[in-house]
């Protein structure tokens, strides 16, 4: 199949690489054209730019930060919208909001092109492995076109809905959900490391009873740690993420305070330096909060 990449961040690199190894013929862009040559030795067509990761493609990939990287290249003269052919599918496996998804379903609509939000649960590791999943939302006839290419890069494929908006509304109340395990399970070692209780044995006895997923695991691990860096989903794209979700309570009329007390969270500690630092970083807040050492 003919592919189109755009945007190789960590996961965006991972991913492609996995489309090329599938055997597929990959053009990618980056911004940054230095993570592009990394996988033209592996076989990929460096792009250098936007449109010529979309002209002729079958399906075209976005991977990007957020909502305004989104719209850098969708939108203009030689943006996505422009250049992918009549019949082609984008996939946004970005996240996004839930607005922006409304938006490019309409556009692409228009043009007589077709679009599919698939965002992923999954860490840079999980990509680099073909271990995410990926979460695709759109009409039933473009997913099973571009479900060979799901499957190169995820371990399982859910169907969201016909509706694209409907994924990136998935992947929203997934990551709020990540945080708010992230916010408890740091109270809760702060808790029990200011009477003694070392934080690695205490991780251990709740993944191995009443908390076993993977979620558990290993953000109680780096909490425990205290290892934040390198970053492997940023605190600032942590903080998007919460933000957004609200805008989407919002917008749906749902009350979603929990996500006000995480956002506050993000934000204490992206005033204190945390730019750089792992979204899980949150987690140490509290024993910071207790007076405990940090780790």
């Amino acid at each position: 199949m003919k592919v189109g990449f755009i945007g190789l961040g960590k996961m965006g690199s991972a991913m492609a690489a996995n489309i090329l190894k599938a055997g597929h013929d990959l053009t990618v862009y980056n911004r940054t054209r230095e993570r592009a040559e990394r996988l033209a030795a592996q076989g990929a067509k460096v792009a250098s730019t936007v449109g010529e990761a979309c002209r002729g493609q079958e399906v075209v990939f976005t991977m990007l930060a957020d909502d305004a990287a989104v719209e850098s290249v969708v939108f203009g003269d030689d943006g996505v919208l422009a250049t992918l052919p009549k019949g082609a599918i984008h996939v946004s496996s970005s996240t996004i909001s839930v607005a922006l998804a409304e938006r490019l379903t309409a556009e692409h609509s228009q043009r007589g092109q077709q679009f599919i939000s698939a965002p992923v649960f999954g860490r840079p590791e999980a990509a680099a492995e073909a271990k995410l999943f990926i979460l695709p939302a759109g009409p039933r006839s473009a997913i099973e076109v571009a479900a060979p290419l799901f499957q190169a890069v995820a371990q399982k494929m859910i169907i969201v809905s016909d509706m694209p908006k409907a994924a990136n509304l998935v992947k929203l109340s997934g990551n709020f959900l990540i945080t708010s395990v992230i916010e408890a399970l740091g109270e809760a070692m702060a808790l029990v490391r200011k009477l003694g209780i070392d934080s690695h044995q205490y991780v251990d006895i709740l993944t191995s009873t009443l908390f076993g997923a993977p979620v558990y695991k290993t953000y109680g691990k780096l909490i425990a740690d205290g290892k934040f860096e390198p970053a492997g989903f940023a605190a600032t794209l942590g903080e998007k993420d919460i933000r957004l979700t609200l805008a989407a309570g919002e917008s749906l009329r749902v009350p979603l305070p929990i996500a006000s007390l995480v956002r506050d969270r993000f934000l204490n500690l992206l005033a204190n330096g945390g730019d750089t630092l792992d979204w899980s970083a949150i987690g140490s807040l509290p024993a910071r909060e207790a007076g405990l050492p940090p780790k």
